[in-house]
């Protein structure tokens, strides 16, 4: 009687199908690295700089939608002119963005003037 030999499908597959899946997900996992969390890194480090650099006359808009003008920052709060007389505190990450800046003093150049040459 003869012997009829089997060999185990597994052997006869090519080493590059079990990599397959693998590489699909790393594909994937670097896709929604670059289209998702690095862009909201970006943004959030923006938005950390913006509300680190608020000064008082600033015109701002709340998350809410609520517009006013800076009157004093402090570390964790921003108080905020809303209305004539009417002041309120936010905390710094309640501000979404900045409508314009204060007008920041200009440095004044000191020039020399030449004195005028005796002769």
């Amino acid at each position: 009687m003869g012997r009829s030999t089997t060999v185990p499908l597994a052997q006869t597959g090519s080493g590059a199908g079990g990599l397959t899946p693998i590489l699909m997900i790393a594909l994937l996992f670097g896709v929604m690295y670059f289209m998702m969390i690095r862009p909201q890194q970006k943004r959030r480090r923006e938005a950390e700089q913006m509300q680190s650099a608020l000064s008082p006359g600033d015109e701002v808009v709340t998350i809410g939608g609520l517009y006013g003008t800076v009157t004093d920052v402090a570390d964790e709060t921003v108080l905020l002119e809303v209305a004539p007389g009417v002041q309120t505190r936010y905390a710094r990450p309640a501000i979404a963005r900045v409508v314009t800046r204060a007008e920041q003093p200009e440095a004044e150049t000191i020039t020399e003037e030449a004195e005028p040459v005796k002769e």
